[in-house]
């Protein structure tokens, strides 16, 4: 990630955060500085994998939310939208001051170029639905509505998929499919 894209989208990212005029949301927004969201990757090996990626998927998220909120002619507030599509990736960040991802390193040395970072093992596995939620509402409220669209966001991919059959909601659909449509589309990398 560039240097300006990474001020860039933190300072939209965060006024996006300030917009929702939620209590406390400045002290998550220090949390997620001091936790480094803004430098964490994505992912281990697949969408941004790289120093940045968790703020650039969040945005692209958030985009796409809002893009499928408008398509579908959604009753959902746009607060909640922006909320749950900005941290609904958040426990990738790590927590207990520890990243969720570590470097991946070769027996020679060397980086891995084909899975740059590896799952943090001094880090409890906690899966990282459940540390996103556990985070943000150390700070700020989520109502129940936004704590299953992040839960759920990975759908029948996540840890929830048996409890989700039959019990979609409006945010959840809207945080799930721009998600997908984000990971798999928008940031795939050309072959």
């Amino acid at each position: 990630m560039n240097k300006e894209y990474e001020t860039n989208g933190k300072a939209l990212f965060d006024g996006e955060l300030i917009k929702t005029k939620r209590d406390n949301i400045k002290k998550l927004i220090e949390c997620m500085e001091d936790g480094g969201f803004y430098e964490s990757p994505c992912s281990g090996a697949h969408h941004l994998a790289e120093p940045g990626g968790l703020l650039e998927h969040s945005l692209n998220v958030l985009t796409l939310a809002r893009d499928l909120a408008r398509a579908w002619e959604s009753t959902i507030p746009e607060e909640s939208i922006t909320i749950s599509a900005l941290l609904h990736d958040l426990g990738k960040m790590g927590d207990h001051g520890k990243p969720n991802y570590a470097e991946n390193y070769l027996k020679d040395g060397s980086r891995s170029s084909a899975k740059p970072y590896i799952t943090n093992t001094n880090l409890v596995y906690i899966p990282h639905e459940v540390r996103s939620v556990l985070i943000a509402e150390r700070y700020i409220y989520l109502s129940e509505e936004e704590e299953r669209a992040i839960l759920w966001h990975n759908g029948l991919y996540g840890q929830f998929r048996n409890d989700i059959t039959g019990k979609e909601t409006e945010l959840y659909m809207i945080i799930h499919f721009a998600d997908m449509w984000a990971s798999r589309i928008t940031e795939k990398e050309e072959e």
